[in-house]
Protein backbone atom coordinates (compact mmCIF):
# COMPACT_ATOMS: atom_id res chain seq x y z
CA UNK A 1 0.00 0.00 0.00
CA UNK A 2 1.33 3.82 -0.78
CA UNK A 3 2.21 5.62 2.18
CA UNK A 4 -0.18 8.49 2.97
CA UNK A 5 2.30 11.06 2.66
CA UNK A 6 2.75 10.08 -1.37
CA UNK A 7 -0.90 10.34 -2.10
CA UNK A 8 -2.14 13.25 0.14
CA UNK A 9 -4.84 14.98 -1.94
CA UNK A 10 -3.47 18.69 -1.43
CA UNK A 11 -6.57 20.68 -1.31
CA UNK A 12 -8.55 18.83 1.96
CA UNK A 13 -6.76 20.60 4.88
CA UNK A 14 -6.38 24.82 5.00
CA UNK A 15 -3.72 26.61 7.09
CA UNK A 16 -4.85 27.25 10.55
CA UNK A 17 -2.89 31.02 10.38
CA UNK A 18 -4.31 32.16 7.21
CA UNK A 19 -6.61 29.83 6.17
CA UNK A 20 -5.00 29.14 2.58
CA UNK A 21 -4.90 25.77 1.35
CA UNK A 22 -2.21 22.96 1.93
CA UNK A 23 -0.25 21.49 -0.61
CA UNK A 24 2.67 18.71 0.33
CA UNK A 25 6.00 19.87 -0.23
CA UNK A 26 8.18 17.28 0.76
CA UNK A 27 7.92 15.86 4.02
CA UNK A 28 5.56 18.99 5.03
CA UNK A 29 2.36 21.17 4.05
CA UNK A 30 2.76 24.47 3.11
CA UNK A 31 0.40 26.96 2.16
CA UNK A 32 0.89 29.85 -0.62
CA UNK A 33 2.13 32.35 2.52
CA UNK A 34 4.91 29.72 3.44
CA UNK A 35 3.32 28.94 6.60
CA UNK A 36 4.58 25.55 6.93
CA UNK A 37 3.69 22.39 9.02
CA UNK A 38 5.87 19.09 9.14
CA UNK A 39 4.30 15.99 8.45
CA UNK A 40 5.35 13.54 11.46
CA UNK A 41 6.42 9.94 11.07
CA UNK A 42 3.20 8.35 11.71
CA UNK A 43 1.45 10.09 9.27
CA UNK A 44 -0.24 12.93 10.38
CA UNK A 45 0.28 16.68 10.31
CA UNK A 46 -0.49 19.15 13.38
CA UNK A 47 -2.31 21.85 12.41
CA UNK A 48 -3.51 22.33 15.95
CA UNK A 49 -1.83 26.33 16.87
CA UNK A 50 -0.91 26.96 20.49
CA UNK A 51 -3.80 28.94 21.50
CA UNK A 52 -5.84 26.40 20.32
CA UNK A 53 -5.28 24.35 23.30
CA UNK A 54 -7.38 24.37 26.70
CA UNK A 55 -4.20 21.81 27.72
CA UNK A 56 -0.68 20.97 27.23
CA UNK A 57 -1.87 18.03 25.71
CA UNK A 58 -5.44 18.31 24.95
CA UNK A 59 -8.32 15.73 23.90
CA UNK A 60 -7.46 11.79 24.79
CA UNK A 61 -4.39 10.28 26.28
CA UNK A 62 -2.18 7.38 25.15
CA UNK A 63 -4.11 5.49 27.65
CA UNK A 64 -7.61 6.08 26.30
CA UNK A 65 -6.33 5.72 22.68
CA UNK A 66 -4.58 2.31 23.58
CA UNK A 67 -7.91 1.49 25.48
CA UNK A 68 -9.96 2.04 22.58
CA UNK A 69 -8.06 0.38 20.43
CA UNK A 70 -7.82 -2.69 21.92
CA UNK A 71 -11.33 -2.72 22.81
CA UNK A 72 -12.88 -2.19 19.61
CA UNK A 73 -10.10 -4.39 17.47
CA UNK A 74 -11.82 -7.03 19.29
CA UNK A 75 -15.02 -6.45 17.61
CA UNK A 76 -17.03 -5.48 20.90
CA UNK A 77 -18.64 -2.52 18.55
CA UNK A 78 -18.90 -3.77 15.09
CA UNK A 79 -22.65 -3.84 14.82
CA UNK A 80 -22.20 -0.22 15.23
CA UNK A 81 -19.55 -0.01 12.61
CA UNK A 82 -21.59 -1.84 10.12
CA UNK A 83 -24.33 -0.22 10.79
CA UNK A 84 -22.54 2.95 9.82
CA UNK A 85 -20.74 1.65 6.68
CA UNK A 86 -24.15 0.93 5.30
CA UNK A 87 -25.39 4.54 6.42
CA UNK A 88 -22.39 6.31 4.79
CA UNK A 89 -22.69 4.43 1.48
CA UNK A 90 -26.42 5.16 0.96
CA UNK A 91 -25.96 8.63 1.46
CA UNK A 92 -22.51 9.83 0.25
CA UNK A 93 -22.42 10.92 -3.51
CA UNK A 94 -20.65 9.47 -6.37
CA UNK A 95 -17.48 11.74 -6.22
CA UNK A 96 -17.20 13.94 -2.78
CA UNK A 97 -15.12 15.26 0.17
CA UNK A 98 -15.28 13.45 3.21
CA UNK A 99 -14.27 14.88 6.49
CA UNK A 100 -14.61 12.63 10.45
CA UNK A 101 -14.46 14.99 12.88
CA UNK A 102 -13.30 13.55 16.15
CA UNK A 103 -11.80 10.57 14.41
CA UNK A 104 -10.16 9.19 17.64
CA UNK A 105 -7.72 6.01 16.29
CA UNK A 106 -9.73 5.91 13.08
CA UNK A 107 -11.46 2.49 13.62
CA UNK A 108 -14.70 4.02 12.26
CA UNK A 109 -12.95 6.36 9.57
CA UNK A 110 -11.27 2.89 7.97
CA UNK A 111 -14.63 0.86 8.05
CA UNK A 112 -16.56 3.85 6.32
CA UNK A 113 -13.53 4.85 3.49
CA UNK A 114 -13.46 1.48 3.32
CA UNK A 115 -17.28 0.64 2.56
CA UNK A 116 -17.42 3.66 0.05
CA UNK A 117 -14.36 2.03 -2.12
CA UNK A 118 -16.02 -0.97 -1.83
CA UNK A 119 -19.39 0.93 -3.64
CA UNK A 120 -16.96 2.45 -5.83
CA UNK A 121 -17.32 5.89 -4.66
CA UNK A 122 -14.60 8.62 -5.76
CA UNK A 123 -13.77 10.05 -2.00
CA UNK A 124 -11.38 12.62 -1.15
CA UNK A 125 -10.90 12.48 2.51
CA UNK A 126 -9.45 13.87 5.76
CA UNK A 127 -9.48 12.85 9.57
CA UNK A 128 -9.35 15.30 12.32
CA UNK A 129 -8.94 14.78 16.40
CA UNK A 130 -7.53 17.41 18.57
CA UNK A 131 -5.23 14.11 20.56
CA UNK A 132 -2.23 13.90 18.82
CA UNK A 133 -2.29 10.53 20.71
CA UNK A 134 -5.29 9.31 18.62
CA UNK A 135 -3.63 10.78 15.37
CA UNK A 136 -1.05 8.99 15.58
CA UNK A 137 -2.82 5.80 16.06
CA UNK A 138 -5.78 6.95 13.30
CA UNK A 139 -2.46 7.78 10.72
CA UNK A 140 -0.92 4.70 11.65
CA UNK A 141 -3.85 2.67 11.02
CA UNK A 142 -5.35 4.95 7.50
CA UNK A 143 -2.10 3.86 6.08
CA UNK A 144 -3.50 0.41 4.93
CA UNK A 145 -7.12 1.91 4.01
CA UNK A 146 -8.08 1.83 0.01
CA UNK A 147 -8.84 5.90 0.37
CA UNK A 148 -6.17 8.04 0.73
CA UNK A 149 -6.56 10.18 3.89
CA UNK A 150 -4.96 13.15 5.38
CA UNK A 151 -5.03 12.87 9.10
CA UNK A 152 -4.46 15.96 11.02
CA UNK A 153 -4.11 17.46 15.22
CA UNK A 154 -6.92 20.00 14.91
CA UNK A 155 -9.48 20.77 17.03
CA UNK A 156 -13.60 20.42 16.23
CA UNK A 157 -14.12 24.19 16.93
CA UNK A 158 -11.35 25.35 14.08
CA UNK A 159 -11.67 22.61 11.76
CA UNK A 160 -9.14 23.08 8.84
CA UNK A 161 -10.92 22.60 5.97
CA UNK A 162 -12.55 24.95 3.32
CA UNK A 163 -15.82 26.64 3.99
CA UNK A 164 -18.63 24.52 1.45
CA UNK A 165 -15.90 21.79 0.36
CA UNK A 166 -17.26 19.21 2.64
CA UNK A 167 -20.10 16.55 1.30
CA UNK A 168 -20.15 14.79 4.14
CA UNK A 169 -18.91 14.63 7.55
CA UNK A 170 -18.99 12.48 10.52
CA UNK A 171 -18.90 12.82 13.93
CA UNK A 172 -18.68 9.87 16.54
CA UNK A 173 -18.99 10.52 20.28
CA UNK A 174 -17.32 13.61 19.90
CA UNK A 175 -18.03 17.35 20.94
CA UNK A 176 -20.15 19.18 18.47
CA UNK A 177 -19.51 22.33 17.16
CA UNK A 178 -22.55 23.02 14.81
CA UNK A 179 -21.29 26.31 13.77
CA UNK A 180 -18.01 24.96 12.13
CA UNK A 181 -19.83 22.03 10.58
CA UNK A 182 -22.29 24.24 8.98
CA UNK A 183 -19.04 26.51 7.88
CA UNK A 184 -17.27 23.47 6.29
CA UNK A 185 -20.34 21.36 4.47
CA UNK A 186 -22.07 22.28 1.28
CA UNK A 187 -25.55 23.08 1.08
CA UNK A 188 -27.12 19.60 0.85
CA UNK A 189 -24.32 17.72 2.66
CA UNK A 190 -24.75 15.14 4.79
CA UNK A 191 -23.94 15.23 8.81
CA UNK A 192 -23.37 11.63 10.26
CA UNK A 193 -24.00 11.98 14.12
CA UNK A 194 -23.64 9.03 16.59
CA UNK A 195 -24.80 9.24 20.25
CA UNK A 196 -25.24 6.83 23.05
CA UNK A 197 -28.74 5.50 23.41
CA UNK A 198 -30.58 5.84 26.93
CA UNK A 199 -29.57 2.61 28.04
CA UNK A 200 -26.30 2.27 26.52
CA UNK A 201 -23.64 0.68 29.08
CA UNK A 202 -26.47 0.14 31.72
CA UNK A 203 -24.90 -2.80 33.31
CA UNK A 204 -21.79 -1.40 33.32
CA UNK A 205 -23.47 1.81 35.28
CA UNK A 206 -25.20 -0.83 37.87
CA UNK A 207 -22.02 -2.66 38.45
CA UNK A 208 -20.58 0.72 39.13
CA UNK A 209 -22.59 3.49 40.52
CA UNK A 210 -25.13 2.79 43.68
CA UNK A 211 -27.53 5.30 41.56
CA UNK A 212 -27.18 4.65 37.64
CA UNK A 213 -28.96 6.91 35.65
CA UNK A 214 -29.99 6.61 31.79
CA UNK A 215 -28.30 8.80 29.33
CA UNK A 216 -30.31 12.34 28.39
CA UNK A 217 -32.39 12.16 25.37
CA UNK A 218 -30.89 14.10 22.36
CA UNK A 219 -33.06 17.03 20.94
CA UNK A 220 -33.13 15.75 17.41
CA UNK A 221 -33.55 19.33 15.81
CA UNK A 222 -30.96 21.22 14.57
CA UNK A 223 -31.18 24.40 13.09
CA UNK A 224 -30.48 24.64 9.35
CA UNK A 225 -30.95 20.99 8.61
CA UNK A 226 -33.01 18.21 8.21
CA UNK A 227 -33.44 15.16 10.11
CA UNK A 228 -33.29 12.72 6.71
CA UNK A 229 -32.73 9.02 8.95
CA UNK A 230 -32.11 7.91 12.18
CA UNK A 231 -31.51 4.22 12.70
CA UNK A 232 -31.03 2.38 15.97
CA UNK A 233 -28.26 0.00 16.56
CA UNK A 234 -28.76 -2.40 20.02
CA UNK A 235 -27.35 -5.01 20.98
CA UNK A 236 -25.63 -7.13 24.04
CA UNK A 237 -22.11 -7.94 24.23
CA UNK A 238 -20.31 -10.37 26.92
CA UNK A 239 -16.82 -9.20 28.57
CA UNK A 240 -14.95 -12.52 29.77
CA UNK A 241 -12.03 -10.90 31.25
CA UNK A 242 -10.69 -7.84 33.21
CA UNK A 243 -8.31 -6.48 30.52
CA UNK A 244 -11.32 -5.79 28.28
CA UNK A 245 -13.68 -4.83 31.31
CA UNK A 246 -10.82 -2.08 32.21
CA UNK A 247 -10.55 -1.05 28.50
CA UNK A 248 -13.88 -0.24 28.05
CA UNK A 249 -14.38 1.88 30.89
CA UNK A 250 -11.33 3.64 30.78
CA UNK A 251 -12.58 4.79 26.96
CA UNK A 252 -15.75 6.86 28.56
CA UNK A 253 -16.01 9.49 30.03
CA UNK A 254 -17.37 7.33 33.30
CA UNK A 255 -13.29 6.44 33.99
CA UNK A 256 -12.36 10.24 34.88
CA UNK A 257 -15.42 11.24 36.80
CA UNK A 258 -15.80 7.87 38.72
CA UNK A 259 -14.29 7.92 42.63
CA UNK A 260 -12.34 5.85 44.07
CA UNK A 261 -15.33 3.26 44.76
CA UNK A 262 -16.59 3.01 41.88
CA UNK A 263 -13.05 2.17 40.29
CA UNK A 264 -12.84 -0.68 42.76
CA UNK A 265 -16.23 -2.06 41.75
CA UNK A 266 -15.17 -2.29 38.34
CA UNK A 267 -11.79 -3.72 39.30
CA UNK A 268 -13.52 -6.82 41.38
CA UNK A 269 -15.71 -7.59 38.09
CA UNK A 270 -14.05 -10.72 36.36
CA UNK A 271 -16.70 -10.95 33.56
CA UNK A 272 -19.53 -8.31 32.32
CA UNK A 273 -22.54 -8.63 30.25
CA UNK A 274 -24.12 -4.87 29.15
CA UNK A 275 -26.43 -3.35 26.56
CA UNK A 276 -24.96 -1.50 24.08
CA UNK A 277 -27.25 1.23 22.05
CA UNK A 278 -26.48 3.78 19.89
CA UNK A 279 -28.00 5.99 17.80
CA UNK A 280 -26.99 7.22 14.22
CA UNK A 281 -28.79 10.24 13.26
CA UNK A 282 -28.16 11.55 9.33
CA UNK A 283 -28.91 15.58 8.67
CA UNK A 284 -28.84 17.23 4.89
CA UNK A 285 -27.30 20.69 5.49
CA UNK A 286 -30.47 23.20 4.08
CA UNK A 287 -29.93 26.62 2.19
CA UNK A 288 -29.01 29.43 3.80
Amino acid sequence: MTSITETMNDDILICPVCGGTLSRSGSSLLCEKRHCFDISAKGYVNLLLPNHMNAKLPGDNKLMVGARRRFLEKGYYEPLADALCVCAAEYFPDEGTFLDAGCGEGYYTEKMLSALYGRKKKVRAAAVDISKAACAAAAVRLKSCPVPVMTAAASVFRLPAACGGTDMLTTIFAPLCMEEFTRVLKTGGILIMVIPAARHLWQLKQAVYDEPYENTPHDYALEGYELIDKRSVEDTIELHCREDISDLFMMTPYYYKTGEEGHRRLEALETLTTEIAFEILVYRKNPQ
